[in-house]
């Protein structure tokens, strides 16, 4: 588990999970919608989930991808606020769905602005990490930082994880263009460090991957 199931007690977790209301997104299903009013927060039980954000150019850029443990829409919902991107599902995703004023009053009784204000932290982090990847980074290495931020470790064994985005989707991770994405997964399949298939990306050498990203 990670993102707020994370940081709360076990009994903390249950206690949320049991507030809200059972749903099932099948694969490629958008859960939350950006524009849309803050009616509700989703916690994530399984699967996996892709956060992406439209620019006012219509640009599509891949933020984040969410695995099991985490929390999603709060920030809208807490802001008062219509939402800042659209969740889609990658994976066959089961989630607990709790109503906006149902969630802010577990907030209160549960005592949990401490833990959001770390999960608020860790996104603002996340967000200029990207934005310093996007804007000081070639190719190779933009790619090679985005497989590693990007996949989840629940979605394989240690050794290899399946990132959960193609190819295209990649691009729209790093903001670069399909056949540029195309030629540095090439590179990393002659060294042995990923393989691809249709609509897959599999990291097969997690730890040689993550020494490149630390270089």
């Amino acid at each position: 588990m990670d993102g707020l199931a994370a940081i709360v007690s076990e009994e903390t977790w249950r206690s949320l999970v049991s507030a809200g209301v059972p749903k099932i997104h099948d694969p490629g299903s958008v859960i939350l919608y950006q524009g849309d009013p803050p009616t509700h927060v989703l916690l994530l039980l399984a699967g996996r989930v892709r956060v992406s954000r439209v620019a006012a150019d219509g640009t599509v850029l891949i933020l984040a991808v969410r695995g099991p443990g985490e929390l999603l829409g709060e920030i809208a919902v807490l802001g008062d606020d219509d939402r800042s991107a659209t969740v889609t599902a990658i994976d066959r995703c089961h989630t607990r769905l709790i109503p906006a004023d149902r969630f802010v009053a577990l907030v209160r009784s549960l005592a949990l602005e401490g833990e959001l204000l770390s999960l608020a932290m860790k996104r603002i982090r996340e967000s200029e990490s990207l934005r310093a990847e996007l804007a000081a980074l070639p190719a190779g290495p933009r790619i090679v930082h985005a497989l590693m931020r990007l996949w989840v470790p629940e979605s394989g064994t240690q050794a290899s994880v399946d990132v959960g985005l193609d190819q295209a989707e990649l691009g729209q991770a790093t903001g670069l263009s399909r056949s540029t994405v195309a030629a540095e997964l090439a590179r990393l399949r002659e060294q042995g460090l990923i393989v691809t298939a249709r609509r897959r990306i599999v990291v097969t050498d997690v730890n040689t991957l993550s020494k490149l990203a630390a270089e």
